[in-house]
């Protein structure tokens, strides 16, 4: 437990909002980027409707507290990176499927995946990810961070956390209302079926 206490001591809440953002932002375009190359046209990849990717974001929290302090040893953070981020990629595929009755990935197709929610090359990737934004990429951000006049901060942050929050709140109002709808489509679907019988 001392350890977890350290590790989130390390760091503000003011600045684990921040990372929460960049890295879920930073990962919404990682997204969209990968799709463009491999498939040819945008297509947005997150859940929600603004350039937002949470999950990247809760990703690289849990790195950060869980494994930040183990980072010269980088054979137990690429590990820990693979298991933490597959453990995430896991729980929120299933929860998500379960609450919204809908698919934001599948990696059927992929060699050694489970149930489409997570796959090995996959984790193997999240895993250099980690290794790579760890060592490079988090120290210029946090440094950044850190640097930034703090009221500004503030004032950007808020405005960022009440979209966020708005697009949430929008996005799941509006998924739960089209299954309902698509629910009522489908009684009324067996209905006519039932009937033409």
């Amino acid at each position: 437990m001392q350890y977890f206490a350290d590790s989130l001591s390390k760091y503000s809440f003011y600045e684990y909002l921040w990372f929460f953002m960049i890295y879920a932002v930073g990962g919404w375009c990682l997204e969209v980027a990968f799709h463009v190359v491999t498939m040819g046209h945008f297509v947005n990849r997150g859940f929600l409707n603004g350039p937002v990717c949470p999950i990247y974001g809760f990703g690289m929290l849990i790195v950060i507290v869980c494994l930040m302090p183990l980072k010269e040893n980088k054979l137990v953070l690429f590990a820990g990176s693979v298991l933490l981020t597959t453990l995430l990629e896991l729980v929120t595929g299933f929860v998500m499927e379960k609450l919204f009755h809908q698919r934001w990935w599948d990696y059927s197709e992929e060699p050694f995946n489970f149930h489409g929610y997570i796959c090995l090359r996959f984790s193997l990737e999240w895993g250099i990810a980690c290794l790579l934004v760890v060592d490079l990429v988090h120290t210029v951000i946090s440094g950044l961070i850190l640097h930034f006049p703090k009221l500004p901060g503030m004032i950007i942050l808020g405005v960022l956390c009440a979209v966020f929050a708005v697009d949430a709140v929008i996005t799941v109002f509006t998924i739960v209302g089209l299954n309902r709808r698509l629910r009522k489509m489908n009684e009324l679907a067996e209905k006519i079926s039932t009937i033409s019988e």
